[in-house]
């Protein structure tokens, strides 16, 4: 199956990896850049035989311009563009707003243009939050409480925008097969410096600037995975996908266990600065006054959330690589890429 294909936020890590997919499958894939003088060179420089199988335009989440041209010609769309920081912001509009407002943009202009089908890019964010300490499992029938004090932003910014989507599409395109795509922490090879969130605490594990490991886990997946099951949904028959949420989650991983996948099989030079000790929990709430980056870690302290992936498995016969392979190939690419100085 080969056709013209709308993917989103085309410099993002998943998008990336999505579009590399889908041209080697044949697809034409047209894609949006907040900046399109900043990106488009970027972008065919890293499919430099793409040709016109590529097409960049310029549009942005919170703006209509450029969206009706990146969509002309397009049967199918892929919604992966979102904001995703690594500090907490000052106010949580700062993520809701573009997350809704732009998953709504996109799917407007979308169905006005023709599109068929449509895979929004949300996150298991929209579903494991929210819930008592005492859940650690959870599925597609599972939705983030936004109205729990304790939901940080950014699970709520995601729980926000797929409920938006999913009730727009009821009302003003019930012939739309939409479906989404609900990742955890995504890993895996990296092609240049501008780094996703979920890669960070390998960055800074590998480099040194993380000295102690906080009482932390989190599911991990692949991002060759993720984009493979965008694919999926992209490609299979409207029944098996309409209406549906795909969890994308491989094992749930406490810190302390990637750290010490990457102590034990990299090499001595590339593993040196990893750390070894353990963060005391004490310490979390005193780093989060000047470390923003620490401040979404206080709700996260010995919380287990482990996603139930069987759905895309059954449905659509998704596989994943192997969580050690895909720390390690997270690590390698850092350093292959000269992003983590030794």
């Amino acid at each position: 199956m080969a056709g013209t294909v709308l993917v989103t936020g085309g410099t993002g890590y998943i998008a990336g990896e999505l579009i590399d997919q889908l041209l080697a499958r044949g697809w034409t894939v047209n894609t949006t850049v907040r900046s399109r003088a900043k990106n488009e060179t970027r972008l065919h420089t890293r499919w430099p035989n793409a040709g016109n199988r590529l097409k960049v335009f310029e549009a942005d989440l919170l703006a209509d311009a450029g969206w009706a041209e990146a969509n002309k010609g397009c049967t199918h769309a892929a919604h992966v563009a979102s904001p995703f920081p690594l500090a907490v912001p000052k106010n949580e509009d700062e993520l809701i707003v573009p997350a809704r407002d732009g998953t709504l943009r996109a799917l407007r202009f979308a169905h006005a243009a023709g599109v068929t089908r449509f895979v929004q890019t949300s996150s298991a964010a929209a579903i494991a939050y929210g819930h008592p300490p005492s859940q650690t499992r959870f599925d597609e029938s599972d939705w983030t409480d936004v109205d729990n004090p304790a939901t940080a932003e950014y699970p709520k910014s995601k729980t926000v925008a797929e409920r938006a989507a999913r009730d727009w599409v009821a009302e003003y395109a019930p012939e739309m097969v939409f479906c989404s795509v609900n990742p955890v922490a995504v890993l895996g090879p990296v092609h240049d410096d501008d780094l996703s969130t979920s890669i960070e605490f390998v960055r800074k594990a590998l480099d040194g600037s993380m000295p102690m490991i906080p009482n932390v886990g989190v599911g991990i997946v692949d991002v060759r995975d993720v984009a493979a099951l965008h694919v999926l949904a992209l490609e299979a028959p409207d029944h098996l996908v309409r209406g549906e949420r795909f969890a994308a989650s491989g094992p749930f991983v406490w810190l302390a266990d990637i750290a010490r996948t990457l102590r034990e099989n990299l090499t001595p030079l590339h593993a040196r600065k990893v750390p070894t000790r353990r963060m005391p929990d004490f310490l979390v709430p005193v780093l989060a006054l000047f470390m923003p980056e620490m401040r979404q870690l206080r709700t996260e302290m010995g919380r287990v959330r482990e996603i139930d992936a069987s759905n895309a498995m059954k449905t659509l016969g998704w596989t994943m690589i192997d969580s050690e392979k895909t720390i390690l190939d997270t690590a390698r690419s850092l350093i292959d890429q000269r992003i983590v100085k030794l």
